[in-house]
């Protein structure tokens, strides 16, 4: 990518799109193409159709997806899908009608069979069953990874598919209804510290360990395999993640050492834990040169004093 070229960030409100905008803005991009929801609905064709044809990006970051947690993808999970589904759909295809040099497509971890091996590696896609929890998310992520697979080898165009951890950072989505479990996780303890309660009630056994991210990280790794490599080159798709992870307790008492919260947890274990483990191997990205440079703690930090500005 040279610094002039027009850059298309589908998605740039959100937790993942933001958070690439801000990479390339500090890498010196200069032409970046951004359009709201209300500019832009991705789930039309025609509209998607016509900016492509009038913008012709170069190149494109396709981070624009309806995401959530356990409670959200339980919930509605006929949304999840048929939005997923056709927002992928449309801009790929459009990429691929307007000579889109390079596209990269932001999957999912949730990809992955429930009971895989773990690390977790990206030879065992579709290798078994998924997690019901959020099945109808996870099978439109894969059908956007084979999408871009199928354009790749009929088309001969270069789109890669990357697969993040658990992701975190400014921007996130704190409604606790539809959030992850990281940033539910701050805004419960931080209303339990408000209201000096000296308890907090989470959702399942506490068991399931999960990796985060911090979210510029990803953003890092995106720009870098977008700038220097080709899809041959990448071997299909690619984790992302900082390759450790630890128990819901873990976190649960990390997020509290930061906010300063000296309650005690309680577990609702009628709740579901989701996958029992999900940690990815991540050995493709560091034999590229690339490793997160972003602790828990660090991370938790920047993401807590984020979200303590967004309620002034």
């Amino acid at each position: 990518m040279d610094l002039q070229d027009k850059i298309y960030v589908a998605g740039h409100t959100g937790l993942v799109g933001s958070a690439i905008v801000r990479r390339l803005e500090a890498e010196g991009f200069q032409n970046l193409l951004m359009r709201t929801h209300r500019e832009l609905d991705l789930t039309r064709q025609e509209g998607v159709d016509a900016f492509f044809a009038s913008e012709r990006p170069a190149y494109v970051f396709l981070a624009a997806a309806r995401v959530g947690g356990i409670h959200a993808n339980q919930t509605h999970g006929g949304a999840f899908i048929y939005e997923n589904l056709i927002v992928q759909s449309n801009v790929i295809h459009a990429a691929y009608r307007q000579n889109v040099k390079k596209l990269l497509f932001l999957g999912s971890s949730c990809i992955y069979p429930k009971l895989a091996p773990q690390p977790l590696k990206e030879e065992c896609l579709l290798s078994g069953p998924l997690e019901p929890t959020n099945e109808p998310y996870a099978v439109a992520k894969i059908a956007g990874i084979k999408m871009c697979e199928a354009y790749n080898c009929q088309y001969g165009t270069c789109y890669m598919s990357v697969m993040p951890t658990n992701l975190y950072g400014p921007n996130d989505n704190f409604d606790l209804e539809t959030s992850h479990v990281l940033p539910a996780l701050i805004r419960k303890i931080h209303e339990a510290k408000a209201r000096k309660s000296p308890e907090v009630m989470l959702w399942g056994t506490g068991k399931a360990r999960r990796e985060f991210l911090y979210v510029d990280d990803l953003a890092e790794a995106c720009v870098f395999l977008m700038r220097k490599y080709s899809t041959a080159q990448l071997g299909g798709i690619v984790n992302i993640g900082c390759g450790e992870d630890l128990t819901i307790v873990e976190l649960a008492q990390a997020i509290a050492d930061v906010i300063g919260y000296r309650g005690k947890f309680s577990y609702d274990a009628t709740k579901p834990d989701g996958t029992p483990q999900k940690l990815l191997d991540i050995t493709r990205m560091t034999r590229l040169g690339w490793t997160p440079g972003t602790s828990l703690a660090d991370g938790l930090r920047k993401t807590y004093k984020w979200y303590c500005s967004s309620l002034t």
